[in-house]
This record gives structure tokens, sequence and C-alpha cells, in this order.
């Protein structure tokens, strides 16, 4: 399931975090690399501790926070702390998959990848190239949203990012670990959440609506691993 989360970030808040970017000293990407994705890796990376990585971050973590497209979607347990990377003309990232989990830096703490999301921070008139292509089972698709918007997709999927053959491209990437770890359970809540909304927004809260939301709540308490 790869889900589009339009305005996590305003047009203000886009322009802060690239200011913020713009005086940063950026490092070689590799350096969150996993051993396979080492070779395919050509891009520009905020050490993952850098103050501005974690001031940028906590912005993206509140904006989560408030975000129900996002709840719904992703039914969050952990977040990653939001990384930062860079696509300057010639740069790429080769088809790979996401490390399965994810040590996060200075804690004792540990993240299963079940979604991978990144964050639009250039807007797609401002570069060439650089689409985000996943691998899905009905075939590839090819991602280039606007800034300030966000992409959800299964940390199981083979990805890459194409050469950028102009301007910059600039992003917020991190990975989620789910209440239900299963993407396609997490696609039938999705499926049926948005219906409850759907129905409620034309009749409110029916005998109906309420049912389905039962049923909502009993699969989650199903499914989740809390």
């Amino acid at each position: 399931m790869l889900v589009r989360i339009p305005g996590v970030l305003s047009a203000e808040e886009v322009a802060r975090c690239r200011k913020v970017l713009e005086a940063a000293a950026w490092v070689d990407g590799k350096v969150t690399a996993g051993a396979q994705s080492q070779a395919a890796k050509r891009n520009l990376q905020l050490p993952e501790q850098s103050r501005e990585a974690r001031e940028l971050g906590e912005l993206i973590l509140t904006r989560l926070g408030r975000n129900e497209l996002f709840t719904s979607a992703a039914l969050p347990l952990r977040v990653f702390p939001p990384l930062f990377n860079r696509y300057d003309e010639g740069m790429a990232f080769g088809t790979h998959i996401d490390n399965a989990v994810r040590p996060v830096a200075g804690v004792a703490l540990r993240v299963r990848t079940d979604l991978s999301a990144t964050l639009f921070l250039t807007a797609p008139q401002d570069y060439d190239g650089g689409e985000l292509v996943v691998e899905g089972t009905y075939g590839e698709q090819r991602v280039k949203f606007a800034a300030g918007d966000m992409v959800l997709y299964p940390g199981l999927s083979r990805h890459r990012v194409d050469p950028v053959t102009r301007g910059s491209r600039w992003c917020s990437f991190f990975w989620i670990q789910s209440m239900v770890r299963d993407d396609g359970a997490r696609a039938l809540l999705f499926d049926l959440d948005n219906a409850i909304r759907a129905l409620r927004g034309k009749h409110g809260d029916t005998a109906e609506a309420v049912q389905l939301a039962g049923v909502y709540h009993n699969l989650v308490r199903r499914w989740a691993e809390v």
C-alpha cells in the first residue's frame, strides 16, 4: 500500500527547513547505508545527531502527531527520528530494500521498519529526475510529490531514486514501526477507516456507522502489537 499524505508541512515550514538545511554541513550518505545499499547509494545526508537534524525532526514529528491520515495509514507504534538527504545532479540510489531493523542513535531502542516514509522538501519543478520508484505487485510506482507532501510505502518494497539530471532534490526520510505488522492487514484497516469516515460525514453517527467502528477497533485489538 502506497499512501500520499499531503500538506504534512506548510509552505512556510518547508521554507524554514530549507533555510536550516542550506546552512548545514552535509556528509556522504553512505554513513547510514547497509552493506547491500552502500554500493548503490550516491547522495548527501545530514549527520544523524546534528543539531539541524534534531530541530527539523522534532518539527516533522510534531506535525505527524496531529495528522489523522498518517495515523490511520500507519497506525504508528514507533517513529524513527527523521533523517535528511540531498541528491545533486548525477546523484542516485540504486534498487535496494531498507534494513529490517534500525537502531536509534544515542538510545537503547530499535525500530522495525514496517513502513518507509519520504517527505519532499523541494518543489518538483525545481529539479529533473530524482523520482522515487517503488516496486509493487502491479509494477512500478513513480513518486515526485509537492514540497511538504509525504509518501508512505511498505518497508519490504524494492525501491530506488532515479538520477537527478537538473537541480537538487532535498527530502526527509524515516521509518515507522506499526502496531499492525502486516501490510495487508494495515491496508484493510485503512480502507475500513476511510469508509467509516465517509459514512459518518454523509449520514452522521448512524447505528451502522457505530457498528462498523466497533468492527474496526476489534480488528485493531486482534492484530495490534503494543
